[in-house]
């Protein structure tokens, strides 16, 4: 049968979206989060720096999607500040597989020169959902200006990353 790869195409592409749409669901009950990443910049060069950022991600979402914004400062003085979306994607209850785009502006420090003060943002993380909520994981993103001027090095970031339910923080009970 000559259509089996697109057959099979079908089905996976299917399924995917539908586990999507299920494991999406289940992030109903899912607050907003203030969220701390701490690890290294430019990992994949010999610039590595150390990384802080703190993020604001919103409960609200539109077909899944949710907003968020954060700043990022290193040990080399650079300074990130960004906003975009996320997806959260439930592998079952405690796995969170959490892809992302963001848009900023960047200025180097005494850090990796990224070519542009606009700096494009992508990445994943995948965290561990605690009973409270509280999220514990790993993330992964390369940050660029997507070619829009001649000088795009790009960079890797690699962080641990303690997302905190902001109803939690401030609970009377």
């Amino acid at each position: 049968m000559k259509n089996k790869p697109i057959v099979h195409a079908v089905w996976v592409l299917f399924a995917a979206l539908m586990a999507l749409f299920t494991a999406s669901a289940r992030a109903g009950d899912d607050p907003s989060f203030i969220a701390f990443h701490v690890g290294g910049y430019d990992v994949n060069d010999d610039q590595t720096a150390g990384q802080l950022n703190i993020e604001y991600r919103s409960n609200w979402d539109e077909w899944y999607v949710k907003p968020f914004g954060g700043v990022m400062g290193t040990t080399d003085a650079a300074v990130y500040g960004y906003a975009g979306f996320m997806l959260d994607i439930y592998f079952g209850r405690r796995i969170v597989l959490t892809p992302n785009v963001a848009v900023g502006l960047y200025s180097d420090g005494d850090g990796k020169d990224l070519g542009s003060a606009m700096e494009f943002r992508s990445g994943v993380e995948m965290a561990y959902r605690f009973d409270s909520r509280t999220r514990l994981g790993f993330a992964f993103h390369h940050i660029s200006n997507a070619s829009i001027s001649d000088n795009n090095p790009g960079t890797e970031t690699l962080t641990l990353v303690l997302s905190l339910p902001l109803k939690n923080l401030f609970d009377d009970d």
